[in-house]
């Protein structure tokens, strides 16, 4: 069996608008462009023809990708949690205490994660070391590039 991965509800939304868009107007798109590149004539030197396959193994290949996703999905019941506590769906307020800055992370489920957006993985080494702590507490992460010090400053549940 495969391991669940863990979402908020919003998360899993998401792939399941992702996967319906894929089911329904992308297979179309592609189903058209198939059609119109066809009309272009001889199979074997047509690169819309390839073009257009290619895109249709590609969406395929995502729409199996998301169908496991969702499978093996456990959306987690955020309204059991303690908003108090930094959890997977809380967004937590941090002080640098290097840089002297102050983050605000949201802690999503490893597939949801967006770094540029400041969405971290609850399996991130700062999601990971975030996890569970509550505003006031100090946070030592082993990250990649070296031991970073944070100091929790606020917790909230992000919806």
């Amino acid at each position: 069996m495969a391991e669940k991965t863990l979402y908020t509800q919003e998360g899993y939304n998401e792939l399941e608008k992702e996967l319906k868009y894929l089911r329904t107007t992308r297979r179309e798109e592609i189903k058209e462009a198939i059609a119109v590149a066809r009309g272009f004539g001889d199979l074997s030197e047509n690169s819309e023809y390839d073009e257009a396959r290619n895109e249709q193994a590609k969406v395929e290949a995502r729409i199996k990708e998301l169908e496991s996703l969702l499978e093996n999905a456990e959306i987690i019941d955020e309204s059991s949690l303690d908003a108090g506590v930094i959890s997977l769906g809380s967004t937590a307020k941090v002080y640098d205490v290097e840089w002297d800055e102050e983050l605000t992370y949201e802690i999503v489920g490893s597939n949801e994660a967006d770094a540029l957006n400041h969405r971290i993985s609850d399996q991130s080494p700062i999601g990971a070391a975030l996890m569970g702590k509550r505003a006031g507490d100090n946070v030592e992460v082993q990250a990649p590039n070296g031991t970073l010090h944070f100091k929790v400053l606020h917790v909230e549940r992000t919806k």
